[in-house]
């Protein structure tokens, strides 16, 4: 969608992450933010369960986020004859925790990104089992919608509308925006360690019943399918495989879906908020990527202005990852990196790694975040928004 185009040198563009309780009730975000040298902030629109440490707040040092939550008032007629509905979240202290949020920060003279987490809910997939992504041994991974599933684009291309509507948003960024699998880092999680990556890519396929008729449109034998599978992932696999063809049909079929809810989520940005004017996508450049970042489809490129892929350990990796990002967008989009100054993140290694990821040709520096980072961590934030890049000018 947007040409990239190298430039004058300046500084790398940051975006600093923040949650609406990190703003709302402290008088000193708005300051502090440009003290670090932030102009635009990516606020948490709706977004999935999580305990946050909240250490520079006035009033209080953490906040427990329930369940997933809009954000937003929960309005009756948005939601009338949805399935799929989210919670208000109660845990803030305001009725339009969002709204009221980006509303302070554009009076302060920051640029408001909405931060939407869309498939990720454990709360609406342990009430609809069968809208979420199931693996092949019948499993279910209730914290993740299936994107093939109706109800389930419904409800993300209404959560992105409400989110937005009637707000000082300038960037939509979406996260979860298609299927999230076997990865989760969930409460007390006990499986660390104990699939290989091939495993895990295998258990994060959908074998839900949808995602087995859309395998059978394709040509498929699902219940075939579904067997090697579960022979490719049990415990003696070392003789078991899934023949290549019928992985190429499962990934085309899931970037379809995947395609599918983007363009429905895109759409439904730009009717409710025509004001927007830039699309950010949380994704990897590893078509096979699943999770809050899931892989990049063949046309992902041609359909938001901004790819962010996430690059939080500061390794050679993850510098391979922007640059495969960099190559997969080919100047179609702008390429973005997601850091982190939260631990493990060291201070003799934050400033290298930033660098590294700006050398590797990324556009933009995703700083997580403004709210969780305390005092001892404060000059790391600054530290992103000084490193030199060459500039990049856009054209559509």
């Amino acid at each position: 969608m947007t040409q990239i185009d190298r430039g004058e040198t300046g500084t790398i563009p940051v975006v600093g992450y923040a949650y609406p309780w990190d703003v709302i009730g402290d008088p000193t975000f708005a300051d502090r933010a440009r003290s670090l040298g932030v102009t635009k902030v990516a606020l948490a629109a709706a977004y999935h369960t999580t305990r946050a440490a909240t250490p520079l707040h006035p009033e209080h040092r953490i906040v427990e986020a329930r369940s997933a939550a809009l954000y937003r008032p929960v309005r009756a007629g948005a939601w009338a004859g949805a399935r799929l509905v989210p919670p208000a979240a109660t845990w803030v202290a305001a009725d339009d925790p969002y709204g009221e949020a980006a509303t302070l920060l554009a009076e302060a003279g920051f640029e408001v990104a909405a931060w939407i987490v869309l498939t990720h809910s454990t709360l609406l997939g342990e009430a609809n089992p069968d809208l979420a992504v199931v693996n092949c041994w019948g499993e279910p991974y209730p914290y993740a919608l299936c994107a093939r599933h109706e109800d389930v684009r419904r409800y993300a291309e209404t959560l992105a509308a409400e989110a937005v509507r009637d707000t000082p948003t300038a960037t939509v960024i979406l996260e979860a925006c298609g299927q999230l699998g076997f990865g989760h880092g969930g409460h007390h999680e006990k499986t660390d360690g104990a699939y290989d990556a091939s495993t895990q890519q295998l258990l994060s396929i959908c074998c839900c019943p949808g995602c087995r008729e859309d395998w059978t449109v394709r040509g498929l034998d699902a219940e075939a399918t579904v067997a090697a599978l579960r022979a490719a992932t049990g415990a003696d696999p070392a003789s078991a495989t899934v023949d290549a063809t019928t992985l190429d049909t499962i990934l085309a079929s899931r970037h379809a879906a995947a395609d599918e809810l983007r363009h429905r989520v895109i759409a439904a940005v730009r009717e409710a908020a025509p004001d927007v004017v830039e699309i950010a996508l949380h994704a990897q450049p590893d078509p096979w990527a699943t999770g809050a970042s899931p892989g990049l489809t063949p046309t992902t490129a041609d359909d938001v202005d901004l790819v962010v892929s996430f690059c939080w350990p500061t390794t050679e990796a993850s510098v391979e990852t922007g640059r495969r990002l960099v190559q997969a967008v080919d100047g179609k989009a702008a390429a973005a990196a997601y850091v982190t100054v939260l631990p493990p993140t060291t201070e003799d290694a934050f400033g290298g790694h930033v660098r590294a990821l700006v050398d590797a040709g990324i556009d933009q520096i995703h700083l997580y975040h403004l709210g969780l980072a305390g005092a001892d961590r404060q000059h790391l934030l600054a530290e992103a928004t000084k490193v030199p890049t060459t500039a990049a000018t856009r054209t559509e």
